[in-house]
């Protein structure tokens, strides 16, 4: 009986510590994740700010009423298609991270049943 504790009180301490070592390993996956999404944003935001001051300077430029409205489609068309295609980027990079960062909570999960039920079946037995 008190062999069966021993080994049930091995057990839940060996989950224990690959449960807290997943948490990290699913934390560090987190944090590369959205370290890597604020620098995809980070860029973005240079070039549209870039392409905003080129577009001003296009602007002040203009001769007539006509360029003036040819030039702002042209960046409203190029700043939107620009965003959309960001927009997209990052949405995958969401998705990426969350999937990068579950992996390790996943396996912890999979090595916990494995474990809790081995430990059942042999207490049972």
């Amino acid at each position: 009986m008190f062999e069966q504790f021993e080994k049930a009180t091995k057990d839940f301490q060996q989950v224990t510590k690959s449960n807290y070592d997943a948490m990290v390993r699913s934390y560090g996956e987190l944090n590369r994740g959205l370290q890597g999404i604020g620098e995809q944003v980070t860029s973005y935001s240079k070039q549209a700010f870039a392409d905003a001051t080129g577009t001003f300077e296009k602007l002040v430029g203009a001769k007539s009423l006509e360029q003036v409205v040819e030039i702002q489609s042209q960046a409203a068309k190029k700043a939107y298609d620009s965003w959309v295609a960001e927009a997209t980027k990052i949405g995958e990079l969401y998705a990426s991270v969350a999937r990068d960062a579950y992996k390790p909570v996943e396996n912890a999960v999979v090595k916990t049943t494995n474990t809790a039920t081995a430990s059942t079946n042999s207490s049972a037995a």
